[in-house]
C-alpha cells in the first residue's frame, strides 16, 4: 500500500510538472526572408526552470514526413516574471532569451511539440511521438490538414496562421481557455490580462558602420526613469573581433531618474591587414524587473589596412599591368595548327589528367577571395554583374542574400547538368584535390575558371537565362561581359558534353547565345583584372584559360580566322632591333623607332580596317578596344595586339 501510496504521488508531481509548459505564441511566416520569427513558450508559475526540456519543430511536408527537422535544448534557461520564454530571429523585439537563424521554422503545415528530454532523442528526421511529450501545436498556412501528423501528436485540430489573411504580419496565439487565436505579434507579452509590467532598454549607435581608429557612441535609454541604480554589462566579442579590439569598456550605469545614457567605445587602430570584422553587441542584466528590447546587434568595421592592387578593376581597366603567367612553351603545341587539330591541342593543355586538378566547391570560396579580389580593396572581392566591391566576410550563409555574395556558375549547374556531391561541403584547402580529365563533367560544378563572387540577389535575378537574354543589370558598364564570355567558352573546350550554341537552347548542357557571347569578347577585351585571375586560379587547378592569355585563339576556333593555322606571335612588340613601337595601349598615336614599310589594322575577328605605308607615326582614330596590327619590314612581318584607351 505504501508503494502505491508513493508511486501515485511521483506520478502527480510530474503532471504537475508537465502542466507547467505550453506553447503561447509562434510567428512561421513573417515578411521578407523570415528575419523575425518567433516561438514563445509559457509556464503556469514564473521563472520557471526549463532544465530537461527540448522543443522539437516537425516537417509535414511529403519530403518532411512528419519527422523533425530542428530541435533545441533549454537547459540552463528559465521563464520570466510572466512566466515566457522567447525563442527567435536576432531582429525580434524584444530581443529573444534564445536566438536562432533567420528562416528556421518552417511555415506548415507542421508543428511544434515541447518535451522533456534530450536533443539525442531527436536527431533529424526522427518521427513525430507523444512520447514525453509536455504539450504540441500543429499550424499551417493556409496548407491542407496534416490529419497524420495530428495523429502522431494526439492533437486534434490544425492552427491556419493565415486565417485573417495576413500570415506575414499575424501571429497564433494561445488564450487563456487553450484555445488559439490569430492576431498582430505580441512576443514577450501577456496574450490575454494583464502581467508584471517591465522596464524596456533600448540602444542604438551612432554610425551604421565603423572604421579602425574610430570611436563608436552606443545611447542606452529606458522606457521609463529607472528608480533605482542598475548596471547593464556588455561585450562587442564576435568570432575574430576580441577584446583586444577595443578599448575596456563593459558596462554602463543608469542613476536614479535617468532614461539616457551614452557610452564611448574606442576601436583600436591596428597596423595588421585582419580583413573587415563585425562585433555584435551583447547585453545582459540580472534584474528581472527590465526587458532587453534589443540586443545581438551585428556592427561592421572595416579595416584600414588593406592593400590597393597596381592594376585596375574591371570597370577602370589597365591592360600592361600583369603578366600572364604560364611557363614558356605553355602553348606552344597549337602553332601549325588549325580546326578540330587546334580545338584537340587546347584540350590536352586544359585538361591534361596527369596534372590538373579540381577542389571541392566549398574550396571555391577560398579561390574567389583571391581571385575576384577588388583591386581598390584587397579586404573585398569584385562582384560580376553589378561591378562593385564588397567585404569578403559578406559571403551568403543563411537563405537570405540581401547584401551577401554567393558563387555564381557563368555556364549555370542546371544547363549544364552537374551538381555538387558530399564532398564539395568540406574545404580541404590548395594541397588537397582531386585528379581530373576532360570527362570530369561533374569537376565543372566546382571550376574556378567559370565560376565568379556575385551579388545574391542579383545572381537569382541570372537565374540560368542564358547571355543575350540575360545582359546584367539596367546601367552596368559592359566591364564582366568579356569575362563571362571567355569563362563559358573555355569550359565548352574544357569538359566533353558542354558548347555554346547560337540561340536559346534548352538541351541539357547547351549554353546560348554564341552570336551574343562573341561580340561580348569583343566588347570587353582582356585586362589586368581578368590576368590576375587566370594566374591565381592556374595556381589552384594547374590549368589556364587560354582564351585570356591568347584571346585571338577566340578567332581561330568559332571566328573568321576558324580556317587559318594559328601561329602564336602576338606577344612580341619588336621584331629587330629598329622596328620598335610605342606606347601601348595608347590613345590613338603610335611612334616607331624607325620608318615602317607598311601597317595593317585589323579587327579581332579578322576584318582589314585601314592600311598605312612608309610611316614613323600613326594616328589611329578608331574606338577605344582591342585591334590587330600587322608591320612589314621588307620581306619580314609580325602581327601584335594593341589597345585603344
Amino acid at each position: 500500500m505504501k508503494n502505491i501510496f508513493t508511486s501515485f504521488v511521483i506520478l502527480l508531481c510530474w503532471s504537475t510538472g508537465y502542466s507547467q509548459l505550453f506553447v503561447n505564441e509562434i510567428d512561421s511566416d513573417t515578411d521578407g526572408y523570415d528575419e523575425l520569427e518567433f516561438l514563445e513558450i509559457k509556464s503556469e508559475s514564473p521563472n520557471f526552470s526549463l532544465d530537461g526540456y527540448i522543443v522539437v519543430f516537425f516537417n509535414g511536408s511529403s519530403s518532411g514526413s512528419d519527422s523533425s527537422y530542428l530541435t533545441l535544448d533549454l537547459n540552463g534557461f528559465q521563464t520570466d516574471l510572466n512566466g515566457l520564454f522567447l525563442i527567435g530571429n536576432i531582429n525580434v523585439s524584444p530581443s529573444a532569451q534564445l536566438i536562432i537563424p533567420n528562416s528556421s521554422i518552417q511555415n506548415g503545415a507542421d508543428a511544434v511539440g515541447i518535451y522533456q528530454g534530450s536533443v539525442d532523442d531527436f536527431p533529424d528526421s526522427t518521427l513525430a511521438t507523444t512520447f514525453n511529450l509536455i504539450d504540441a501545436l500543429a499550424y499551417d498556412t493556409s496548407d491542407s490538414d496534416d490529419d497524420n501528423l495530428m495523429q502522431l501528436l494526439g492533437l486534434s485540430y490544425q492552427i491556419n496562421e493565415n486565417e485573417n489573411g495576413n500570415k506575414t504580419i499575424e501571429s497564433i496565439q494561445r488564450a487563456n481557455d487553450g484555445s488559439y487565436f490569430i492576431t498582430s505579434p505580441t512576443p514577450r507579452e501577456v496574450n490575454e490580462g494583464d502581467g508584471v509590467l517591465t522596464n524596456g532598454i533600448n540602444f542604438s549607435f551612432n554610425q551604421e558602420t565603423y572604421t579602425e581608429g574610430e570611436q563608436i557612441e552606443v545611447n542606452f535609454t529606458t522606457e521609463e526613469a529607472v528608480e533605482e541604480p542598475i548596471t547593464i554589462f556588455f561585450n562587442l566579442d564576435y568570432e575574430n573581433f576580441e577584446s583586444t579590439d577595443y578599448s575596456n569598456v563593459d558596462s554602463v550605469t543608469f542613476d536614479v531618474g535617468q532614461n539616457s545614457v551614452i557610452v564611448t567605445i574606442d576601436i583600436i587602430d591596428d597596423d595588421i591587414d585582419e580583413g573587415d570584422e563585425d562585433f555584435m553587441f551583447s547585453l545582459s542584466i540580472d534584474d528581472d524587473n527590465y526587458l532587453l528590447l534589443n540586443n545581438n546587434s551585428i556592427v561592421r568595421v572595416n579595416d584600414n589596412d588593406f592593400t590597393v592592387a597596381n592594376y585596375g578593376t574591371p570597370t577602370d581597366p589597365t591592360y600592361n599591368v600583369v603578366s600572364n603567367d604560364f611557363p614558356d612553351n605553355y602553348y606552344s603545341n597549337l602553332n601549325g595548327l588549325s580546326g578540330q587539330d587546334l580545338i584537340v591541342a587546347v584540350q590536352d593543355i586544359i585538361s591534361n589528367n596527369e596534372l590538373v586538378r579540381a577542389h571541392s566547391y566549398s574550396d571555391i570560396k577560398d579561390i574567389l577571395k583571391q581571385a575576384d579580389v577588388n583591386p581598390e580593396n584587397s579586404n573585398q572581392v569584385w562582384l560580376v554583374y553589378t561591378e562593385q566591391g564588397r567585404s569578403k566576410i559578406d559571403f551568403q550563409t543563411t537563405s537570405s542574400s540581401t547584401g551577401k555574395w554567393n558563387r555564381e556558375h557563368t555556364f549555370p549547374r542546371s544547363r549544364g547538368g552537374f551538381n555538387s556531391i558530399s564532398a564539395d561541403s568540406y574545404a580541404d584547402g590548395i594541397d588537397e584535390y582531386w585528379e581530373t580529365s576532360i570527362d570530369s563533367l561533374r569537376h565543372a560544378n566546382s571550376d574556378a575558371h567559370a565560376i565568379r563572387a556575385s551579388d545574391g540577389p542579383e545572381n537569382s535575378s541570372r537565374g540560368n537565362k542564358h547571355y543575350g537574354d540575360y545582359n546584367g543589370p539596367s546601367g552596368n558598364l559592359s566591364s564582366f561581359k568579356g569575362d563571362v564570355a571567355r569563362s563559358v567558352l573555355f569550359l565548352s573546350i574544357r569538359y566533353n558534353g558542354l558548347e555554346v550554341v547560337d540561340g536559346f537552347p534548352e538541351t541539357v548542357g547547351q549554353l546560348g547565345d554564341l552570336e551574343t557571347i562573341l561580340s561580348w569578347d569583343q566588347l570587353d577585351p582582356v585586362d589586368d583584372f581578368e590576368k590576375n585571375r587566370n594566374n591565381v586560379i592556374y595556381n589552384w587547378q594547374n590549368n589556364r584559360n587560354p582564351f585570356i592569355d591568347l584571346p585571338d585563339l577566340i578567332s581561330y576556333i568559332w571566328g573568321d580566322n576558324s580556317d587559318e593555322v594559328w601561329i602564336d606571335n602576338l606577344n612580341v612588340h619588336e621584331f629587330n632591333n629598329e622596328l620598335t613601337f610605342f606606347p601601348n595601349p595608347t590613345n590613338g598615336r603610335i611612334f616607331f623607332k624607325s620608318e615602317v614599310d607598311k601597317v595593317d589594322i585589323f579587327s579581332l575577328l579578322g576584318q582589314k580596317i585601314v592600311s598605312y605605308s612608309n610611316v614613323a607615326i600613326l594616328d589611329l582614330n578608331l574606338e577605344k578596344g582591342v585591334y590587330l596590327m600587322r608591320l612589314y619590314d621588307g620581306s619580314k612581318s609580325s602581327k601584335h595586339k594593341i589597345i585603344i584607351n
